[in-house]
């Protein structure tokens, strides 16, 4: 089982995002009981609320549906999954100050390094602006880099996709 887990600022939008992205992506090629994908946020304030309801409407629009619940990141993350997958550089700064070894370390990606613009490194956060096109943008941003995502994991461990046409990838 590989376990991913998003993390945002606050995870009530860009890390449920990229779970309901990643999940859909998942369930298509039924790759569900290889990869198990989970959300958080490295700060608290948003603990135990669902989704910013713009970002799940504008989710919602595309498909996807936002179940996540927010909850704060900890150091147990680290032990229980395999990628801690960072929306910008200032969360991955974050996530790497909490990491105690270098086992933690290697776990921390950007999700802009999966995006094949090399001048998108931050999945910008819409929750201050932007509008409804701020988060229409997030949402092209994550599709793409969450197919990149799923690519290098089904190459890296081997997994066999069905895909959505049962002919596998």
């Amino acid at each position: 089982m590989i376990r991913v887990n998003f993390v945002c600022l606050g995870n009530i939008c860009r890390s449920p995002t990229g779970e309901a992205v990643l999940r859909s992506m998942i369930a298509e090629r039924d790759l569900g009981r290889e990869i198990e994908i989970d959300s958080s946020g490295i700060i608290g304030y948003h603990a135990g609320n669902p989704a910013d309801p713009r970002m799940t409407l504008a989710a919602q629009g595309r498909g996807y549906n936002l179940t996540s619940i927010a909850r704060q990141v900890t150091r147990r993350d680290f032990e229980a999954f395999d990628l801690l997958i960072a929306m910008d550089r200032e969360v991955e700064a974050s996530l790497r100050e909490m990491a105690q070894n270098d086992d933690a370390l290697k776990r921390i990606r950007l999700m802009g390094a999966y995006h094949p613009d090399v001048d998108v490194r931050d999945i910008p956060d819409p929750y201050y602006g932007g509008g409804s096109e701020g988060f229409d943008l997030v949402i092209d941003l994550i599709e793409t880099a969450c197919a990149e995502l799923l690519a290098e994991i089904v190459r890296e461990h081997g997994l066999k996709s069905s895909g959505k046409d049962g002919k596998g990838e």
